[in-house]
């Protein structure tokens, strides 16, 4: 089982924290559907041999597209490729887009999962991140979009700096506003939550606003509370935390990022989309311009790189690390050797000993206390130099 991502590149506004690929202007939206389209069509011998089971709208703001268009690529992967009986098909949206005319027909074309990028529930959060809407559009968005999916996701960032009247940074997000965040989000009975600390990459808006003094950095020790509290709250309302950043209800886990995450192949389609065959990693042009023009020559506009036996031991550490189903000793040896297990105990050790990892039935999985460390933990695991 295989899935497709679909990176579709318009936005409405630029958030002030991303640096994901888009573009603000809808020329070439047209345009752009077209090469999809056709991305998809010259790419289909990949799953040659391969039952699609999800399908990704991400971005970019995927719901800048119409249903028309949602439908049009929809239909392209039926005619291409063989899909399961009732595959996992998600879009990623904001509230401003989610008119309960557009809710309904998302379901009628078989968009059967929403993630949607609320991020707060609190206006002075969503002007600072520059969001497209405001904290109004948020709840009523949910309360529509429940009317019709079961299956939502939403995202929700925490530690982020409060800004006084006057533009001058205070104080950080307090603990009782984000408590606030996540009991808004769980009265709507939402079954799946995504949630990340605002970091601030380079070349953003908010970086920039740091740089000048406009906002201070965010707090890793605020950041960290936020986290506690995440994972305290919503595991006492019966979510697993299964992976680092995703909580979700039983039958709620999102089956597309856990292909990502347990290594399975997937079809990165549009432009910067990354793509991954199990032995090699692919991605294509971060340039609309510049992939526009090669669809339109029937050219696939992306650089392959094979991943050496080093990177996908690391890319295992890396993601297992991240889940609920950890790094699995066995697995270790058995398809890298016991070179990189007798290194990933060694490396491991200071960790277990500082109660940060553990090793159960031979899974190594970080503690609660090192879950929010657990990214620098992986990179203090990962197999650098064989020599």
């Amino acid at each position: 089982m295989s899935g497709i991502y679909i990176h579709i590149p318009f936005c409405k506004q630029a958030c002030h924290y991303c640096d994901f690929h888009f573009s603000t202007s809808m020329k070439k939206k047209e345009e752009m559907v077209l090469a999809l389209a056709k991305e998809l069509q010259l790419r289909k011998s990949e799953f040659e041999n391969e039952s699609v089971a999800t399908i990704y709208f991400g971005g970019g703001t995927p719901s800048r597209l119409t249903i028309a268009d949602l439908k049009l690529l929809i239909a392209t992967i039926y005619e291409q490729y063989t899909v399961v009986e009732k595959p996992e098909i998600t879009l990623e949206a904001n509230p401003d887009d989610l008119s309960e005319s557009y809710l309904s027909d998302l379901k009628t074309i078989g968009v059967n999962r929403l993630s949607i990028g609320i991020q707060s529930f609190f206006e002075e959060d969503l002007q600072l991140m520059n969001r497209a809407h405001n904290s109004v559009e948020a709840k009523k968005c949910l309360e529509i979009a429940t009317r019709y999916f079961d299956n939502i996701s939403l995202d929700l960032i925490y530690g982020i700096p409060d800004l006084s009247q006057n533009g001058e940074q205070t104080k950080q997000m307090s603990n009782e506003r984000w408590q606030q965040n996540i009991e808004t989000a769980l009265s709507f009975g939402i079954p799946h939550i995504s949630s990340y600390a605002l970091t601030v990459e380079p070349k953003t808006a908010l970086n920039k606003l740091i740089q000048t003094g406009k906002i201070a950095s965010p707090n890793d020790e605020v950041a960290q509370e936020h986290f506690m509290i995440l994972v305290e709250t919503l595991e006492k309302n019966g979510f697993v935390h299964y992976e680092l950043s995703n909580f979700g209800k039983e039958n709620y886990f999102s089956q597309n990022n856990s292909a990502y995450w347990l290594g399975k192949k997937y079809i990165g389609i549009g432009p910067s989309a990354h793509s991954y065959d199990g032995i090699s990693r692919s991605w294509n042009v971060a340039n609309n311009a510049l992939y526009l023009k090669a669809l339109q020559n029937d050219e696939l506009p992306n650089e392959v790189e094979k991943l050496t036996l080093e990177d996908r031991y690391n890319e295992y550490i890396m993601t297992g690390l991240r889940t609920i189903w950890g790094v699995s000793l066995v697995r270790i040896e058995q398809e890298f050797g016991i070179d990189f297990l007798n290194y990933l105990e060694k490396q491991s050790r200071k960790f277990i000993d500082d109660g940060l990892l553990s090793i159960t039935d031979d899974i190594l999985k970080p503690t609660l206390k090192g879950k929010f460390l657990t990214d620098g933990i992986a990179s203090d695991l990962f197999y650098l130099n064989l020599e």
